[in-house]
């Protein structure tokens, strides 16, 4: 299983980059991967080719009409089927002893 986070964002479109996001998050909603959202990017959560088909999916989006595209991609894998995503802020949070701001 892997968890994949990432950012992709054109270059030279101004300043507000809000409309590409949405563009590229309508691609990632609509594949059906599991997903989490986050201020600063998003997680997907599935195996290695599903993801990466997601990601290459709103790199196309993109390009479409974005001649310069920064792409940033954080992966990590470990073997087996049980989802992490959440897991993962569980454990710690038992650790810690409290709930986290997730």
């Amino acid at each position: 299983m892997v968890m994949l986070e990432f950012t992709m964002s054109p270059a030279g479109k101004g300043e507000s980059l809000s409309p590409y996001v949405a563009r590229v998050l309508k691609v990632i909603d609509d594949s059906g991967v599991t997903y989490q959202l986050t201020p600063m990017g998003t997680i997907l959560e599935g195996e290695w080719d599903e993801v990466m088909n997601v990601v290459r999916s709103c790199f196309f989006e993109l390009k479409r009409d974005c001649s310069r595209i920064g792409v940033h991609i954080k992966v990590d894998y470990r073997e087996g089927s049980e989802s992490r995503m959440h897991s993962k802020i569980d454990s710690l949070e038992k650790k810690i002893g409290k709930k986290l701001k997730t």
